[in-house]
């Protein structure tokens, strides 16, 4: 099982957004994509959950073509989450968060609907807020309330765009260790794209470097994030390391 892409292509005007992608996330890993603004990041998320359909190549879930699939089977397979801003919808949170079970319709009892949206408003901090207005929230709240919502999905595998790019450091820990942990407990598979390359390399067991919307190198952070690579795919001289076990990447000055 797996969500996958081979030889995939996109073109936006005359520009190639994607080209010659081949890309496998299995159930049970968290892969972190990285590169810099325009390295098609996005793009690649966007064909894998079916809102794109590529120019070239094909994208399968479970072996299954995804443009052989309904919205709603797509929707019980894979969760996506979108960078935050994107939404504002006339909601409450919880009813937002309530959105995530739409997939799953006839299939829940009211009892046990409630169950999982109370699960999910609890493990991403949301409970002091549940009756508030979606539209009516930071930028932070918003990311957080859409994690929630893609939580309560109960989807084997998760599409994470920047989904910490508006939360203070706390929630950015806070939600970057509970994707982990979905993938390690729920044995899900987690796309997460993301410009912290410290936390990419801290959660995920690989790592995708996207350069000019090619794979430049995928593997082990150690591999990935090393001074010629993001040279090359950054346009900087970094410092990479470890203190305490933990690693890290230090923009030094422009290459």
């Amino acid at each position: 099982m797996s969500l996958s892409c081979t030889s995939l292509g996109v073109t936006r005007g005359r520009r190639a957004v994607l080209s010659g992608i081949d890309f496998a996330l299995e159930p049970g890993e968290l892969v972190c994509l990285v590169g810099a603004n325009g390295a098609g990041k996005s793009s690649l998320i966007r064909c894998l959950d079916g809102l794109w359909r590529p120019g070239e190549g094909e994208v399968r879930v479970d072996g299954e073509p995804l443009p052989a699939l309904t919205r709603a089977q797509v929707a019980r397979r894979i969760a996506y989450v979108p960078q935050a801003g994107g939404e504002t919808m006339a909601l409450s949170v919880a009813e937002m968060v309530a959105l995530g079970r739409a997939p799953h319709r006839g299939q829940d009892t009211a009892a046990s609907r409630g169950r999982r949206i109370e699960a999910a408003l609890a493990r991403f901090d949301l409970q002091g807020m549940a009756a508030r207005a979606f539209d009516q929230l930071s930028g932070g709240e918003r990311q957080r309330v859409l994690l929630a919502r893609a939580f309560v999905q109960e989807a084997r595998y998760l599409l994470l765009d920047e989904p910490t790019s508006a939360l203070d450091l706390r929630h950015q820990l806070e939600a970057l260790r509970t994707v982990r942990e979905l993938v390690d407990e729920l044995r899900v598979g987690a796309l997460v794209a993301i410009h912290d390359l410290s936390a990419a390399a801290r959660f995920a067991d690989r790592l995708v470097l996207l350069e000019r919307g090619r794979i430049r190198v995928a593997g082990p952070w150690q591999d990935v994030l090393t001074p010629g690579h993001l040279r090359a795919a950054f346009g900087i001289e970094a410092r990479v390391g470890t203190v305490d076990g933990l690693p890290f990447v230090i923009p030094a000055q422009r290459a």
